[in-house]
């Protein structure tokens, strides 16, 4: 009984090592050219949140740095309710350019972070695996430098999402909002 346990913990393992593997990083990464205000143009996500706060969701502000140990420090403001709320992540690089790990100290999660692809001038896809506990989920984001992109990067977007397991309703192009701290946001 234990022994057979163990060979299932033992693939579910292996199958959440073998989906991180799975989701392919952005060849030549430049770190440096990531950096600056980009804008979250889409999200799409599994995840319980996503479900419960998907009709409130807006575009937001997203502002990457590199620290001076070489991680990307991402600070995202977000419109919620009348107000701007101002989040901080540190991403911790890894061996793989391209590729980083986050824990949120608020909710104890662990989230493994891929640059997908990205031309640093126009667009930035980015897939996230998160776990914590036995439970996880995925998050696809996609970024631009302008408020507005292509039709195609759009549709890039939902069918690299669905790729990856992401349904229709998993999956939102955000609102429009003003600028954080003018009016309207």
């Amino acid at each position: 009984m234990q022994a057979t346990l163990l060979s299932v913990v033992g693939l579910a393992l292996l199958g959440t090592l073998h989906a991180q593997d799975s989701i392919p990083v952005q060849a030549d990464f430049q770190q440096d050219k990531l950096t600056g205000r980009w804008y979250s143009i889409g999200l799409a996500s599994n995840s319980n949140w996503f479900k419960e706060k998907r009709p409130l969701m807006k575009m937001c502000t997203t502002i990457i740095s590199t620290t001076a140990e070489g991680n990307l420090e991402v600070t995202s403001t977000y419109p919620k309710g009348d107000q701007c709320v101002t989040r901080n992540s540190l991403y911790t690089k890894t061996e793989q350019p391209g590729r980083f790990s986050y824990t949120s100290p608020r909710w104890g999660s662990k989230h493994n972070v891929h640059v997908v692809e990205t031309n640093y001038e126009e667009y930035a896809l980015v897939a996230t695996q998160i776990s914590k506990g036995t439970d996880s989920s995925t998050m696809v984001l996609l970024y631009s430098r302008t408020k507005e992109l292509s039709p195609e990067r759009l549709e890039m977007f939902t069918r690299f999402s669905r790729e990856q397991g992401l349904t229709d309703d998993e999956i939102l192009i955000l609102p429009h909002t003003g600028e954080a701290g003018s009016p309207g946001m």
